[in-house]
């Protein structure tokens, strides 16, 4: 594209060659010399600020971050409209969507690129060029910089408005099961449960006592599942508080002496029983995100549990892993036997996956023949544990597939675990490279991302 067809840049259409080209001298001489000062006042300035510290006080951003500052400050002072800028764009606007990913507030951007701006604005001043050396220096540095952030925060615009549109998507999705089993599904975990305190309480449980009910199977599913399926439900909120309320009061107040405190907790539990029902009833008719082959969740919805995942862990410093899983050799699978022998052996692996994993937890179909599996409050040794049982159980089972014909299939797994950063990218590339090390040193074993 271009310079006539770019709003912004009038400056560069109108100026002559000479005086464009001493101010965009003066500039890059300002930039280079005073890089590292300009990246480290504006850090200095973020972390101060506790909005936007949230997002930088991860040492991988910050390093990473830092970097990226450098490299767009001399992209910037090296931007030339008359010689093309298409690539200058394309990085500007994949800024913009990683803004957007990593869900940064737009406002403070703009707040950061006002900072480099009047730091910028000082050293041109401190030059004590005559007035119209100095003001053409000062219009170049606006003109550039606000070019570049129009492409930013139209990019972070639309990226936001389609990952709104996709969590919403995923929130009014169905449970991809039917709404009456999976509803009677979790009123059975919860009597399980209940009934088990009881049980313990009366001393006929087992040894352990059972633990809290936010870290049942069923809580689990509230707060990992439901919270999403029924975002905003003030049903949810009730049934949330009765959690609370019964592992904060009523759990501490069981005695098998005072048939007042049994009765109160069997209220509680049969008041959830009754807005589980409630909550059920309004998700009779909602839209289906499954891939139609596997009955996996549709990829499109990663983002919306992945990055939803990853706030709630660091917000409660809970773990959080990935699995991605992939079958060795899929191609010759559909080669030698057709592509409906291979569909046969996708599903067939998937319902393993589904069957293996909580209710708590989300299965995907990644891609043609790969898996990914979000546990949720699951650490590394676990998740290592969970890949491992997924690994033996494909290996140890021949795929039944036509005419009595059977499969042996493996899969090659990688792990990674969550360790703070914002971004759900950072942690899928850590599975996919844990994963092509197990492909790497022979298939059909666990690769495990270490620590950072």
């Amino acid at each position: 594209m271009g310079i006539s067809r770019r709003s912004g840049l009038s400056f560069w259409k109108t100026s002559s060659e000479t005086i464009r080209e001493a101010a965009r001298g003066r500039l890059s001489a300002i930039v280079r010399q005073n890089i590292d000062a300009l990246v480290a006042r504006f850090y200095e300035n973020f972390l101060r600020d506790e909005e936007a510290s949230a997002f930088l006080s991860h040492t991988v951003v910050h390093e990473r971050l830092s970097h990226s500052l450098r490299k767009w400050l001399l992209d910037l002072i090296e931007a030339d409209p008359h010689a093309g800028l298409d690539a200058f764009d394309a990085r500007q606007i994949k800024i913009g969507e990683i803004h957007a990913r990593l869900k940064i507030p737009n406002h403070l951007v703009m707040e950061g690129m006002g900072l480099l701006k009047t730091e910028i604005s000082f050293k041109v001043a401190d030059l004590g060029l005559e007035a119209q050396a100095t003001a053409h220096t000062l219009i170049l540095l606006d003109e550039i910089i606000d070019y570049a952030m129009r492409l930013m925060s139209t990019a972070y615009v639309t990226d936001t408005k389609l990952r709104v549109q996709t969590d919403e998507a995923f929130r009014l999705f169905s449970l991809g099961r039917d709404v009456n089993l999976e509803r009677e599904t979790q009123r059975a975990t919860l009597m399980e449960w209940s009934q088990s305190v009881l049980f313990s309480l009366l001393g006929h449980g087992s040894a352990s006592a059972p633990g809290s009910l936010a870290g049942s199977p069923f809580g689990l599913w509230v707060r990992h599942r439901a919270a999403v399926h029924f975002q905003g439900s003030p049903i949810l909120a009730s049934i949330e508080e009765l959690i609370g309320a019964i592992d904060g009061e009523a759990l501490n107040s069981l005695d098998s002496s005072q048939p007042a405190s049994v009765a109160e907790f069997q209220r509680r539990i049969d008041e959830i029983k009754f807005l589980l029902n409630d909550l059920f009833q309004a998700a009779a008719g909602l839209e289906n995100g499954r891939d139609p082959l596997t009955r996996a969740l549709n990829r499109r919805f990663l983002p919306s549990v992945l990055g939803r995942e990853i706030t709630l862990a660091k917000k409660a410093n809970t773990p959080l892993s990935v699995l991605m899983i992939d079958i060795d050799h899929f191609k010759g699978i559909n080669d030698n036997h057709g592509h409906a022998v291979g569909d046969i052996v996708l599903r067939h692996i998937a319902e393993l996956l589904l069957s293996t994993v909580r209710d708590s937890d989300f299965v995907f179909r990644y891609g043609g023949e790969e898996f990914l599996i979000v546990l949720v409050e699951t650490d590394r040794k676990e998740a290592s544990v969970i890949a491992e049982r997924i690994r033996q159980q494909l290996a140890g089972q021949d795929v039944p597939v036509r005419d009595g014909e059977a499969l042996s299939v493996t899969a090659s797994i990688g792990v990674a675990t969550h360790e703070g950063h914002p971004d759900y990218e950072y942690l899928i590339d850590a599975a996919d490279k844990a994963l092509y090390r197990a492909k790497n040193d022979g298939r059909n074993r666990v690769s495990v991302a270490a620590a950072a």
